[in-house]
């Protein structure tokens, strides 16, 4: 189990060094709109130094599937969350974007719940489910990347509106963070789907199933959707909130999909669902708006 903390761990740094990578490339790249996917991807090709940065965000994912093979998903999202105090971190050196009072509040409070999910582990306890039933999965996701998609639109017709107030990306982050959820509930899903047999067998386990074609499409909706965002936005406010909406959809949506079981014991049980209560208020506590220039 301890083993899956530190690969969380380590996939939270290759994130977190690989968004601050795109975002100072897409600062000298001309403007992105997710209205025109094609151009999108030509254009980020193009960026040795996005590419660089996307690599890096590529070893956060196989990273990803060691953690659900080890962690329950709701404890693997609080910990995922700490990935958030390294993102600020290097916002603020290598892009040079400050954080307000009310993001470096939140800041300390993820790091709280950082500490209250991983106390809550339990090995003898914790039980890691291999998969759930494709129909059960369809209907949690189809419907949440539906609604990803529409306030993607729904915040990129607003932005288009003139004196309007400057957003720092809040909504943006919120639409990304649902695909990057289903993404995650995916990712979960072909990790059980990648153990024993040989590899012919593997393979027809997983194409058999949802889960490649569900990533398939949030790797490229996302991608656009969330290269587009980053380049209008700051990364030290869209970034964690993505994190944030995927860590707790996942947690609590992947944990009644995949049939996975809270603690049994009353302190572990309370630590566990006030770690993730506790990052989720990170997002109530996120000003919606940056100050007028």
């Amino acid at each position: 189990m301890w083993w899956g903390v530190a690969a969380a761990l380590s996939a939270n740094v290759l994130y977190s060094v690989g968004f601050v990578l795109e975002k100072r490339a897409l600062g000298g790249l001309p403007a992105l709109s997710a209205g025109r996917p094609l151009h999108v991807v030509g254009v980020l090709l193009a960026s040795p130094l996005w590419i660089a940065g996307s690599l890096a965000l590529a070893a956060g994912f196989v990273a990803q599937l060691v953690v659900y093979r080890a962690l329950p998903i709701a404890a693997a999202q609080g910990i995922f969350v700490s990935g958030l105090v390294l993102l600020l971190l290097l916002s603020s050196v290598v892009l040079g974007e400050q954080p307000s009072g009310r993001e470096r509040y939140a800041l300390g409070g993820v790091l709280v719940a950082l500490l209250m999910v991983v106390a809550s582990l339990s090995e003898g306890d914790d039980v890691v489910s291999s998969g759930a039933p494709g129909p059960r999965v369809l209907l949690v996701c189809v419907p949440t990347l539906a609604a990803g998609l529409l306030l993607y639109g729904q915040v990129e017709r607003r932005a288009r509106r003139r004196h309007r107030v400057p957003t720092n990306g809040m909504g943006y982050g919120v639409a990304v963070g649902l695909l990057y959820g289903v993404s995650s509930l995916a990712i979960k899903g072909a990790s059980g789907r990648l153990t024993g047999g040989s590899v012919a067998a593997a393979a027809r386990s997983l194409f058999g199933s949802p889960y490649p074609y569900l990533l398939l499409f949030t790797a490229g909706a996302g991608l656009v959707m969330s290269q587009a965002a980053l380049q209008r936005c700051r990364a030290s406010l869209i970034v964690p909130v993505c994190t944030t909406v995927t860590c707790m959809f996942t947690a609590v949506l992947g944990t009644l999909t995949f049939g996975e079981r809270l603690p049994d014991d009353p302190l572990l049980l309370t630590l566990r669902v006030a770690g993730t209560a506790l990052a989720l208020s990170v997002l109530l506590v996120m000003p919606r708006h940056d100050p007028q220039p």
